[in-house]
């Protein structure tokens, strides 16, 4: 009876913010006045709907490998470094988090644009001789979208790499194998758990990515919780709109799911 009376608070405000949204959403993607599976029909059925989808997807794969080769060198440096280097470099990885992505997405802006001091320094460097277009397109998106989730790659690539005993490599060098051979049967498998843990939150991250696509990418990079905006704002399509983001939640759900039975707890990053 206690232990009710304990959980009560917090299955009810459970309940108020997650369980009750979420049962209205599903209720306005069955109930469409045209037919119970009209919305998820049109959504399957138009080619602009799937190119969406498939952009999504494309960007969402692009910035997690994108981000598994940048954060590993820095990872392996975290790993590597003590006392009051590891803490300015660590600050270093974290400090992108205390500051809006709004406002480092209008930075990117400001940096990316025709006349912005990147296409002036390409320019001036003689690697192009007019400005490149970096701004609404997936070019832009993936690189505001690294920017903002690098870390959520090192941080479990470095918990990786600092759980490694180094007696391994030792071990693996002192029977012959070469730098190469150490590095592809010993250090990179100890590696992988890592690996798949960050590129996991990278890629579900960018799934629902909204804030970065829209600025930096507008009509010409369309994603889908970008879709399911325009749905809501502009068009009033609740039932697609709905429809969108159970789609959007299954893909979640169903890459979830895979991770966890692909690469338990109790062997991943959050491995004691």
């Amino acid at each position: 009876m206690q232990t009710g009376l304990l959980l009560a608070p917090a299955l009810l405000v459970l309940a108020t913010v997650f369980v009750i949204p979420l049962a209205r959403l599903f209720a306005l993607a069955f109930t469409d006045p045209a037919g119970t599976m009209v919305p998820f029909e049109t959504l399957l059925g138009s080619p602009v709907y799937r190119q969406v989808a498939f952009n999504t997807l494309v960007v969402a794969g692009s910035v997690t490998a994108i981000c598994a080769v940048l954060a590993w060198p820095v990872a392996y440096v975290l790993s590597r470094l003590k006392g009051v280097w590891f803490i300015v470099a660590l600050y270093g990885v974290l400090f992108p988090f205390w500051i809006s992505v709004l406002v480092r997405t209008f930075a990117w802006m400001l940096l990316l644009e025709r006349n912005g001091p990147l296409n002036k320094l390409l320019m001036g460097s003689g690697l192009t001789d007019s400005p490149i277009s970096l701004l609404f397109n997936n070019t832009g998106v993936m690189i505001g979208m690294v920017h903002v989730l690098l870390p959520y790659m090192i941080l479990p690539l470095y918990s990786a790499m600092s759980r490694i005993d180094r007696r391994l490599l030792l071990a693996s060098d002192g029977l012959g194998a070469g730098l190469l051979d150490t590095f592809r049967r010993v250090y990179f498998p100890l590696c992988l758990p890592g690996i798949a843990g960050g590129a996991t939150f990278v890629f579900l991250l960018s799934l629902g990515f909204f804030i970065t696509p829209a600025l930096l990418g507008g009509a010409n990079a369309i994603t889908l919780s970008m879709l399911i905006a325009n749905f809501v704002n502009e068009r009033l399509a609740w039932s697609l709109a709905a429809a969108g983001s159970i789609a959007l939640l299954a893909i979640v759900l169903l890459i979830m799911g895979l991770t966890a039975k692909l690469l338990p707890l109790d062997k991943g990053m959050f491995a004691k």
